[in-house]
């Protein structure tokens, strides 16, 4: 899949023009870091840079109907109904901040399982939409004063900054 066939997707599935923004700001900060963290030596497996962008730019889809933490779900039944990779379908589910443990998730009412990054790919999706506030990018500091301003639990905080090391090194 192309960048411009995924922003397609973004279109015919409802996506308004400042959440494809915001994607394509997302996938490029992401590109970025997986540049990054493939140059750094020590890696068993070097970021897949194409899953990565089309991941980044895919996971916001299911904000074409829903703008409330549920749209990580929204968003993957929408990228399997378009029958899309099912790597893509989990990086998808797995973006929201620094992941969502199965307890946590279902408090939610999500479907009963983990939403927490596994893959490398996965993680740096998840950081790079982190670390852009719209169209803005924002320092692991900002996002973690902002995550304590709104009373985050601490555990959420930890992630977050596990999440970062692991990603940026």
């Amino acid at each position: 899949m192309t960048p411009e066939e995924a922003i397609r997707l973004l279109r015919e599935a409802g996506c308004s023009p400042d959440i494809i923004e915001h994607c394509q700001m997302v996938a490029e900060y992401a590109r970025e870091i997986a540049e990054q963290y493939n140059s750094r030596c020590g890696h068993d497996r070097p970021a897949d840079i194409e899953l990565v962008t089309i991941g980044a730019l895919l996971h916001d889809i299911g904000r074409a109907r829903s703008h409330r933490v549920k749209h990580v779900v929204i968003g993957a039944e929408i990228a399997r109904s378009f029958g899309l990779d099912e790597r893509i379908v989990r990086i998808i589910e797995r973006h929201i901040g620094a992941g969502i443990p199965k307890h946590e998730a279902a408090k939610l009412g999500f479907p009963k399982k983990d939403y927490m990054p596994e893959t490398i790919e996965e993680m740096i999706v998840a950081h790079a939409d982190n670390l852009v506030d719209g169209t803005t990018r924002i320092s692991i500091d900002e996002r973690i004063r902002r995550m304590k301003r709104r009373r985050f639990r601490r555990d959420a905080i930890k992630r977050m900054t596990r999440l970062h090391a692991a990603v940026m090194g």
